[in-house]
């Protein structure tokens, strides 16, 4: 089986005459030998770019393909210009596979009792249908006898069997770019692959997919004036296993039908604005980031064109950020607008994403050489996720180690900036982003994030003052109790050392009592040597016996 997919790969990789992309001199004369018996072969496309054959390629060899290639295409510190372009364009549409198949999945997963009794109008026909799950329309029974629309996410049958045995046969190819490619290990196409399954494998557990929204839910349901900007639709968790999502079905436009939004007379800066907002209020203030918000997945509700809001779905996967992450993030964000690179160099070094030894002085310049050209630009011109992409390369020559989360972060920052310029061209993402994150700065370095602090602590506090005074005494006892016990150790270690010196003093005299007998030997002064050797031994039994 895993022959035949590899044959499948193989003959589809040289179809689309991705062969060429390979350098010549790097390939061995039996790989040449075996690229011309195979002449049936042929490149089919070789009226179309490199990007293009790439991106067709990816599309011929199915869902988990296709959801690598979007995967990349994010990844633009790794992929030139064109071929992430390319990927952008892939779609997440494939057959969908039988409604009869997914009711059965459902009704076993659920059970075919409470399904039948809690769910009615169940359609086998799709709404939709992707790489790793598709979703049919319900009416759900809640329990006051209400009816409720939702729809209901339904894994791949064998899907995680198929991903597996794919992405086995991706470490084999990654394997040869990275030895054949002149670029192989800097692309690091191993550390990709294994980045790419963590990422696949966290979305075949629905119940994890469940949790996240829940909790993303939560954050924008906390009566604040900006939560209603972003909407995450209603989960039902009591119907949700590991194979099967239940969700209130939402009503919206997507958000690349700008034509319908333009027709709505839908207030498209607000829109874009309220994109980036809500973006950098996840990262900043919740520390817990969608990061999967590619088109397929936001839409937009313009029940009211003027006031429009963000609807979000598929929470498979999300980024999450410590309180030093964040902080050097915003710092960083904040450097950048006011060019102060040298800022932006010892923030690295301080975080820890470069090591310690890294020279600040040689950073700075490296950081200044990739930045100023693009700051020559207008800033609303001036790609966000861009400036981020070089930073993140430069500093990778200065041994960055790879950090899971910024990658994340990175990803999801050119989504939403690929989004809010397709809804606005005009957006100017700087000067909406800069007021958010200096704010947000003052507020955790202020006066009142002393006080904030202070304030979370109070519980605990509160807790632990009766304790004090007994603590307080402990710790005097036990110091009082050392300090003598520290005393008492000098003082056997001042013995210890007595008596050292002692028997080093009589083993040094027995050995020149030692040395005097032998020397007195010769002259068969018998005498001498008599005393001298039972002085030797008194002094040697004295060393001894010393204690």
């Amino acid at each position: 089986m895993r022959s035949l997919r590899i044959y499948r790969i193989i003959k589809t990789f040289l179809q689309h005459g991705l062969d060429d992309l390979l350098p010549s001199k790097a390939i061995p004369w039996y790989v040449k030998l075996a690229r011309l018996s195979l002449f049936w072969l042929y490149n089919k496309h070789s009226d179309k770019s490199d990007a293009q054959r790439f991106r067709l390629a990816i599309e011929a060899l199915g869902p988990v393909f296709i959801k690598f290639g979007q995967m990349l295409s994010t990844r633009r510190d790794l992929l030139p210009q064109a071929f992430a372009e390319e990927l952008a364009l892939l779609q997440d549409q494939v057959p969908p596979f039988s409604g009869e198949q997914a009711l059965k999945q459902i009704e076993k997963s659920i059970g075919r009792e409470a399904f039948t009794t809690h769910f009615k109008n169940f359609e086998r026909e799709p709404l939709a249908s992707a790489s790793i799950a598709q979703v049919h329309t319900a009416t759900l029974l809640d329990d006051d006898g209400n009816d409720i629309e939702v729809v209901l996410k339904v894994l791949r049958p064998g899907i995680e069997k198929t991903i597996i045995a794919d992405i086995n046969v991706m470490l084999m190819f990654a394997g040869i770019v990275a030895k054949w490619l002149p670029d192989g290990k800097r692309l690091r196409p191993k550390e990709v692959v294994n980045e790419y399954k963590k990422t696949i494998l966290d979305e075949l557990d629905l119940n994890r997919e469940a949790a996240n929204a829940i909790q993303l839910k939560r954050n924008f349901t906390q009566g604040r004036d900006t939560d209603h900007h972003l909407y995450v639709p209603e989960i039902y968790s009591s119907y949700c296993h590991k194979n099967v999502l239940v969700m209130e079905r939402i009503y919206g436009i997507g958000v690349g039908e700008v034509a319908t939004l333009q027709e709505l007379d839908c207030n498209m800066k607000l829109l874009a604005e309220r994109g980036v907002e809500v973006f950098f209020t996840q990262v900043f203030r919740d520390s817990f980031f969608h990061a999967d918000m590619h088109p397929g997945n936001v839409f937009v509700n313009a029940s009211n064109p003027s006031d429009p809001t963000w609807i979000a779905i598929d929470c498979g996967i999300v980024g999450t950020l410590n309180k030093e992450d964040k902080r050097y993030l915003a710092e960083n964000f904040v450097a950048f607008f006011n060019r102060d690179y040298r800022k932006v160099a010892q923030l690295h070094v301080d975080s820890g994403w470069v090591p310690r030894d890294t020279s600040v002085d040689e950073f700075e310049f490296a950081i200044r050489t990739v930045c100023e050209p693009i700051f020559n630009k207008p800033l609303a011109e001036i790609s966000f996720g861009q400036v981020l992409v070089n930073l993140f390369n430069t500093a990778r020559r200065f041994n960055m180690e790879v950090q899971p989360q910024l990658v994340l972060l990175q990803k999801t920052l050119l989504y939403i900036e690929g989004l809010g310029r397709q809804l606005y061209p005009q957006l100017d993402l700087w000067q909406t982003a800069k007021p958010f994150l200096e704010n947000w700065v003052k507020e955790q370095m202020g006066v009142s994030a002393v006080f904030g602090k202070i304030k979370d602590n109070l519980p605990f506090w509160n807790e632990k003052l009766p304790e004090v005074p007994d603590l307080v005494y402990d710790f005097l006892h036990s110091g009082k109790q050392a300090h003598l016990q520290q005393i008492e150790l000098l003082t056997q270690i001042k013995q210890h050392q007595q008596v050292k010196s002692r028997q080093l003093t009589y083993s040094i005299l027995a050995a020149g009592a030692m040395i005097t007998s032998a020397l007195s030997l010769p002259a068969q002064n018998w005498l001498v040597t008599s005393v001298t050797g039972a002085i030797a031994v008194l002094f040697a039994i004295k060393a001894l016996s010393t204690r």
